[in-house]
């Protein structure tokens, strides 16, 4: 089983994303991301045990309580960078509280043998995978002539754990899994 832990979005905000990706979409040839697909990610599992999967979901359960989260989307981005990008993305602005649920999803996970993160936690929403080079022009304007950067804010009060498929026509994501902050 290939896992992963993210926060989902209210369906206004992908509404919102939704119509950004209409306006985007036409201007670059992307492996762009499905309205179902959208959702920020706090730790990626990897392959894991289906034998194991409950072991791992009671140390996600003991992850300690949490406040409701305020997130807010802005801004657009690539990684790594914009001279040679692999992913478009929306910022995730959320403060510290969502950096200590990845730091502490990943220390629980690491004492049951989870490869640790060696990169800081980069909270973003994946648009679109960039797999080779494309003429980025295009979707640079249609970013320019955006009205607006702001693409909803809303409170996070849990996360889940999501099986991902890879298949021929792109992932699919599936929950497993919900984990109520409170506990």
């Amino acid at each position: 089983m290939r896992l992963f832990t993210a926060i989902d979005l209210p369906s206004t905000v992908l509404d919102t994303l939704e119509g950004l990706l209409e306006r985007l979409k036409p201007t670059a040839r992307l492996k762009w991301s499905p309205r179902q697909n959208l959702h920020i990610t706090t730790k990626f599992i990897g392959e894991w045990p289906e034998t194991r999967r409950a072991e791992l979901e009671a140390a996600l359960r003991d992850l300690g309580r949490f406040e409701p989260i305020p997130i807010a989307l802005r801004g657009l981005g690539f990684f790594p960078n914009s001279h040679a990008p692999r992913v478009f993305w929306v910022g995730v602005e959320a403060g510290p509280a969502l950096a200590e649920l990845a730091r502490r999803t990943d220390a629980a996970l690491a004492r049951l043998g989870v490869p640790a993160e060696t990169r800081p936690f980069s909270p973003h929403l994946t648009l679109a995978r960039i797999k080779e080079p494309v003429p980025l022009g295009p979707l640079r304007q249609a970013i320019a002539k955006l009205e607006s950067v702001e693409f909803g804010q809303f409170e996070a009060d849990r996360f889940y754990l999501y099986l991902s498929e890879l298949r021929p026509t792109g992932s699919v994501y599936t929950k497993l899994s919900e984990f109520l902050f409170t506990g």
